[in-house]
């Protein structure tokens, strides 16, 4: 990573701090190294903090002259971020930093995702506890970890330790708009045994790459294609026409990420092979004119590797995985007849692996509503162990309810017209946020999520604003001398 690429841009502490944070690799489960940065910042200025086994970290500052005695207020971010790449990438994103690049009014990262989401919420916080002349109230910064795969460290921290009842979490994407209330969810893992065998025959495999993407709370919406999903139609497709057995078969990286590539090799008798290519481009003109709008990008390549005999799965657990696949619920089950285009419950089918004795697959389940949120659980249950498969839940997390009282939330609005010259938007929206653990756990909490404009998270396309970097800045300034 190239140093001080961000160093003429202001806010200058905001930008600084954001690319000291790039040049540590922090993906979800990898956290302990930009933990530690933050205790060494708390350190170096006499902070007191907590760190704890999770590795979450809360910071503590008194409030400035003036705002000593007023109730604290919370900063909240997460500090880890989803690391995707495009193919061919040489960076390791376990080991080596992003490479940042300034392109026009946005920050981007070469090749990689940028981890806006949600570096710019760490960045904010300790550029306010780094510069002395802000005027604020006590603040608790809440920098938690592994917020990318179930809200984990929001989860395992001890609230105890935290004496402000406002929260300002800065994990939204979109400036201007104050989030109020979000969906619940859980990780759903499905496991399906199979058993390595052997086999001969006409060896190819299917590769899908080129998909959209996206969010799978924010964009699951858009009804773009499921790479995982696909690729169990294309076997299914195969398996129509001829005999086929799985020798591997692979895709996504995220469970909350709407996976963009997946592929799967196949062994078949020799003289089908020719009806089972015929087959695949008769299912992909289908699939092309269904996501042709969505996944212009889209394609399937195959690969065809001659005749091999090699360990594959049989016949029939290949026909197994391909009927998991293809009867699994994905996407927007049911919109909210409360909010106009609001979400209110869907899934998304993420991470897909075989393993010589079982296939893998995890999705990510999304409701405000908890009675369908346990019901769409149940639903992918009965699914699974139908099929003899095995079923657990992990990282589930409470809705974050919409508050009609909420003195922060018309603080925050007051504030932003006074700035904007216009209303924001308020919102609930369909993608999970920590404020409905903290919410759950500490009784009185009123919490807001905002955010500047970051587009395309959790890809390779992901850029920060930073003009709208700025503006925010001055309007998370503007909010805390208020309070």
């Amino acid at each position: 990573m190239n140093e001080h690429v961000l160093g003429s841009l202001e806010p200058a502490g905001v930008f600084r701090f954001f690319e000291e944070l790039c040049a540590i690799p922090h993906g979800s489960g990898d956290t302990k190294a930009i933990s530690d940065y933050c205790v060494s910042f708390a350190r170096q200025r006499g902070l007191k903090y907590v760190q704890d086994a999770s590795n979450n970290v809360v910071i503590c500052q008194g409030g400035t002259p003036g705002y000593e005695d007023h109730p604290a207020v919370i900063l909240q971010g997460h500090l880890d971020m989803v690391c995707a790449k495009e193919p061919g990438c040489p960076i390791d994103m376990e080991k080596e930093g992003l490479d940042l690049v300034v392109d026009g009014d946005f920050v981007r990262a070469k090749g990689t995702t940028l981890g806006g989401d949600d570096g710019i919420a760490v960045a904010y916080a300790l550029a306010i506890l780094d510069d002395k002349t802000i005027p604020h109230p006590p603040i608790e910064a809440v920098f938690t970890v592994d917020e990318e795969i179930g809200l984990l460290g929001a989860a395992a921290l001890d609230c105890s330790v935290l004496q402000g009842r406002r929260l300002l979490n800065c994990d939204s994407e979109a400036e201007g708009v104050l989030t109020v209330g979000c969906a619940g969810g859980a990780r759903c893992d499905m496991v399906l045994p199979v058993s390595a065998g052997h086999g001969c025959g006409y060896c190819f495999t299917v590769k899908l790459e080129g998909y959209t993407g996206g969010h799978s709370g924010s964009e699951i919406h858009q009804n773009r294609g499921n790479a995982l999903k696909l690729i169990g139609e294309a076997l299914r497709a195969v398996l129509n026409c001829c005999e086929a057995q799985l020798m591997s078969l692979s895709g996504g990286k995220q469970d909350n990420a709407i996976p963009t590539e997946a592929s799967a090799t196949l062994l078949i008798p020799s003289e089908e092979r020719e009806n089972a290519f015929e087959a695949l481009d008769r299912w992909w003109k289908e699939a092309g004119d269904r996501y042709g709008d969505t996944d212009p990008n889209g394609w399937m390549l195959l690969s065809k590797g001659g005749d091999v005999c090699a360990d594959a799965l049989s016949v029939e657990d290949t026909r197994r995985c391909a009927d998991l696949l293809c009867a699994l619920p994905n996407g927007v089950q049911a919109m909210s007849r409360d909010i106009p285009g609001l979400v209110e419950t869907s899934l998304n089918l993420g991470i897909l692996r075989l393993e010589p004795d079982a296939l893998h697959a995890t999705s990510s389940v999304r409701s405000s509503v908890k009675r369908d949120l346990a019901a769409l659980i149940d639903n992918l249950r009965r699914l699974t162990e139908d099929r003899g498969g095995s079923f657990s839940t992990r990282g589930e997390y409470p809705p974050w309810e919409y508050r009609k009282d909420s003195p922060l939330r018309d603080t925050m609005a007051a504030i932003f017209k006074e700035q904007y010259g216009r209303e924001p938007v308020v919102e609930a929206i369909h993608a999970g946020l920590e404020c409905g653990l903290f919410s759950d756990n500490m009784p009185g909490m009123d919490c807001v999520s905002f955010g500047p404009d970051i587009l395309d998270i959790h890809t390779p396309r992901e850029r920060l604003s930073i003009s709208s970097t700025q503006r925010t800045w001055q309007f998370l300034l503007a909010v805390l001398a208020a309070l």
